[in-house]
């Protein structure tokens, strides 16, 4: 393995993928919601990943009215609050939160609050104090929003920070931030991230005199 050093003022954390695994949910949910609209599971479940539900949606059926996105997104939501069976810590997810607990960083993730709330109960992972959920963007992953309102309440610019993302959409969203992505999982490993773990076993976190990040990572 080699290692990849990476230094930055303020961290940006994806959930689902990232800090969570939630995938037995995911596909649950997916699943039943494909089957209901004709599609097949199997091709739903590539593009569910990174994306608000109602973006989903809207990739998979283009010429349904965004108002049916809307609601169907909204029951979507509340299945998948009430199901966290299954939700467990990423590797190395524990460590990482404490290791990063006194420094800057947020959660910025396409779930919305409640949702959030709910899985980072389940994976027993403490929720940061910053954080941008769904209800606070107007638009999903892969748009830039909400990395970039995260980076502004946390008080630094994009190239200051750094992304953490298991997802197509993910990565995209912070590219177009301007921002550098740590990869996390099998999903983000052919989407040529800055860095690339399997999981976050494999990162190290020192806090400099200056308030500087510094990462050490043993990519896979």
């Amino acid at each position: 393995m080699s290692a990849t050093v990476l230094t930055a003022s303020a961290l940006l954390l994806d959930m689902d993928g990232t800090l969570v695994n939630s995938d037995a949910v995911v596909e649950r949910c997916w699943r039943r919601w494909a089957l209901k609209h004709g599609l097949d599971p199997e091709a739903t479940l590539k593009v569910v990943h990174g994306r608000q539900g109602y973006a989903t949606m809207a990739v998979l059926l283009p010429d349904r009215p965004v108002e049916e996105n809307y609601t169907d997104n909204r029951v979507m939501l509340a299945e998948e609050t009430a199901d966290v069976d299954g939700v467990v810590p990423i590797g190395g997810a524990p460590a990482f939160m404490a290791a990063i607990a006194d420094l800057p960083h947020a959660l910025v993730t396409s779930a919305d609050s409640a949702l959030a709330t709910a899985r980072m109960g389940a994976a027993a992972l403490p929720m940061p104090a910053v954080r941008v959920t769904a209800e606070r963007v107007g638009a999903s992953k892969p748009d830039p929003e909400g990395f970039l309102k995260g980076a502004a309440e946390l008080g630094f610019g994009a190239a200051d920070c750094i992304v953490f993302e298991d997802s197509e959409a993910g990565i995209a969203a912070g590219r177009a931030a301007g921002m550098r992505v740590v990869g996390v999982g099998p999903r983000a490993a052919a989407l040529s991230p800055d860095a690339h773990v399997e999981d976050l076993t494999q990162i190290r976190v020192e806090a400099a005199e200056d308030g500087t990040i510094r990462l050490l990572i043993d990519e896979a």
